[in-house]
């Protein structure tokens, strides 16, 4: 018995499918400027912003080109949420913690003593995250959210929290600020490629930054003391234009989200994280270099000294419309699940 209206819907899905398979062939080649601050031979450029633009540059079959602008080439470390809302890059990582106040959700991932594994803490910042970046990060398109995990590398050793009062230290972001301030400690705001230069001239004491970026940032010329705590986490998320990412033709446009999900937040935040972890053992075996152990007893005494910056946080989070304490009881829990938590 023959169908033709089945033979003719055959055809119909046959024709739509070549015409897919035809447009995904003639996909316009795009560029995609991918602008960074980071020196072009950092960690993370190496084994997260390259391997990332390699990946998509495969996905597309060549149609996406990612160009990378390292080292503050388009602009200032603070504006790169800026420079991907005004189209000056097409796609940038941003340190929110940079312009202090404004994204109080995503400070989250700062606060002190709350992550301690760089991996799973940005899988579970990422997937916490998705639900308020629309509202928080509405000029842009999040791509997705890593942190890494940071300590105090300082002049002289620092183990209490009461050796702070008076110190000047260059902190790594708006809540590692807020908990200097707290503990008498006066912030010396300079973002990291200008952290050498505020040690070696005396305007900062301490800095809190991850342990291999001291190495590449050449701070371990001036810096001799760091302490064995995870002290804080610093988080970054990738942005992309909005309006570059609305031009995209349909195929691009689904290798784009296929490299902007909570794997590759996973991905990147354990690569650069663990590579970043990996520079406390190298310090330990350098000359002249001094590892600060921390008792059990001083540990305690460092998360009861940083508990009011919690109550800032959730406060910040009330103010700009969200239910903080459930907030941060929902990041908790995310962590707790991945084993992320401090």
């Amino acid at each position: 018995m023959n169908h033709p209206h089945i033979r003719l819907r055959l055809v119909t899905g046959a024709a739509l499918l070549l015409a897919a398979l035809g447009a995904q062939a003639q996909d316009k080649a795009v560029e995609l400027k991918f602008a960074h601050w980071l020196p072009a031979g950092h960690p993370l450029a190496k084994l997260g912003f390259e391997p990332w633009a390699k990946s998509v540059e495969e996905a597309s079959k060549g149609s996406i080109k990612v160009a990378l602008f390292p080292a503050q080439q388009l602009g200032k470390a603070a504006d790169h949420y800026d420079l991907a809302r005004d189209g000056i890059a097409d796609m940038t990582w941003v340190n929110p913690g940079y312009q202090a106040g404004r994204f109080p959700m995503i400070a989250a991932g700062e606060l002190p003593f709350l992550i301690g594994k760089p991996g799973p803490g940005s899988a579970a910042l990422d997937q916490w995250y998705r639900s308020y970046a629309p509202a928080e990060m509405k000029d842009v398109k999040v791509c997705f959210a890593h942190v890494h995990v940071g300590t105090f590398h300082s002049k002289k050793p620092i183990s209490e929290p009461g050796q702070l009062k008076g110190m000047k230290i260059r902190s790594a972001n708006g809540t590692v600020a807020q908990t200097m301030t707290l503990l008498g400690a006066t912030n010396v705001q300079v973002s990291a490629p200008e952290a050498r230069d505020a040690l070696e001239k005396g305007l900062a004491d301490a800095i809190t930054f991850p342990w291999k970026s001291i190495i590449t940032f050449g701070i371990d010329k001036v810096a001799k003391f760091h302490t064995d705590v995870r002290l804080y986490s610093s988080s970054f998320v990738w942005v992309m234009n909005k309006p570059w990412y609305d031009k995209l033709a349909a195929g691009q446009k689904k290798v784009i989200d296929d490299h902007c999900n909570n794997a590759w937040a996973a991905k990147v935040g354990a690569t650069w994280g663990d590579d970043e972890d990996s520079g406390q053992a190298m310090l330990e075996k350098t000359p002249g270099h001094t590892i600060v152990k921390i008792t059990a007893a001083q540990r305690d005494a460092w998360k009861k000294a940083v508990e009011p910056v919690y109550g800032q946080w959730t406060a910040a989070a009330d103010a700009a419309g969200n239910k903080g304490a459930a907030a941060l009881a929902d990041l908790r829990k995310e962590l707790a699940a991945r084993q992320a938590d401090n």
